[in-house]
């Protein structure tokens, strides 16, 4: 049988022989009575390491460069100056009245 616990002696369990009892199997563990107590030395196992992650973080300075550019763009728009001229001229005009005429209707111009 081999044993990993070098140090421990017999260790209880199956194939321990007659002092079993009648409820014992061959996979079940003897429990303690009052008759029979060893002095078992302390042994101390060491499980294999667990990895265990923190995170911590810590600020960290990043400088970022936005590029602008800007583009004019010139256009032509219309804006309006009035220039006015001006011209001369001479006219005659007579200061005789003429008599009042009186409209005809159309009717009555047709009719001729």
């Amino acid at each position: 049988m081999k044993r990993n616990y070098p140090h421990m002696g017999q260790v209880a369990g199956a194939n321990m022989g007659p002092n079993m009892g009648p409820n014992m199997g061959p996979n079940m563990v003897a429990g303690a009575n009052d008759q029979f107590c060893p002095d078992c030395p302390t042994q101390t196992i060491y499980d294999p390491p667990v990895t265990q992650y923190e995170n911590v973080f810590h600020p960290q300075l990043v400088n970022v460069v936005h590029a602008v550019e800007v583009v004019k763009q010139h256009h032509c728009c219309p804006v309006y100056q009035h220039c006015y001229t001006y011209s001369e001229k001479d006219v005659m005009v007579s200061s005789v009245k003429r008599g009042k005429r009186t409209k005809t209707s159309s009717k009555k111009r047709t009719r001729k």
